[in-house]
């Protein structure tokens, strides 16, 4: 794609989307504007206003698209009788994957102060991938397993482990050294899960 691309007739809404995705991969959150997504796609500065009517809801539509997109990553290769195991390896790496990929993107789909937390296509995604971190923790035996909310603290413990790792991996912390061979699985404890 070219500095800037010149829309020609269709959709403007996912013309814009388009530009603010190309701009987090190539400069970043912090250019991320209405202005340079309009100019990226080649229409007038005031375009965006009457797709998204701000900054945050432009970013919405952005981070819900991010949150479409790492859902498919958690799931890429599965078969549809996938074992919890192997669904659990694809979750897992995949999320670790697309921080590493999309590490703009990946920021501001965790910056709830730029995007609209009502949003409802935001909200959607999100959920859609929380669930899938909700299924790949089922079952899981460890010190908490007899807790009334067993189910819950498996949740969030799997996606503070993963996200934490991800995050890092993101902002370029385990590039050093002998950390930048680890992968999530290098570090995540062993566990027995019921089948």
């Amino acid at each position: 794609m070219t500095d800037q691309s010149t829309y020609h007739h269709g959709n403007l809404k996912e013309a814009l989307v388009q530009a603010g995705l190309d701009i987090l991969n190539q400069q970043g959150l912090a250019d991320l504007t209405l202005r340079a997504c309009a100019l990226r796609a080649g229409v007038s500065h005031t375009a965006p206003k009457n797709h998204f009517g701000n900054l945050a809801g432009l970013m919405s539509a952005i981070a819900a698209r991010g949150y479409q997109r790492l859902t498919e990553t958690m799931q890429t290769g599965l078969p549809p009788d996938a074992s919890r195991a192997d669904r659990r390896q694809a979750a897992m790496g995949g999320y670790v994957e697309f921080a590493r990929q999309n590490p703009g993107l990946f920021e501001l789909m965790f910056s709830p102060q730029r995007t609209n937390g009502d949003d409802p296509d935001l909200l959607h995604h999100a959920g859609r991938c929380f669930a899938v971190l909700c299924d790949v923790s089922e079952g899981l035996i460890w010190d908490k397993s007899d807790a009334p909310d067993a189910a819950l603290r498996a949740q969030v413990m799997h996606w503070s482990m993963v996200h934490g790792f991800a995050q890092l991996t993101a902002s370029g912390k385990l590039n050093k050294g002998e950390m930048k061979h680890l992968q999530i699985f290098d570090v995540f404890p062993q566990f027995d899960y019921k089948s």
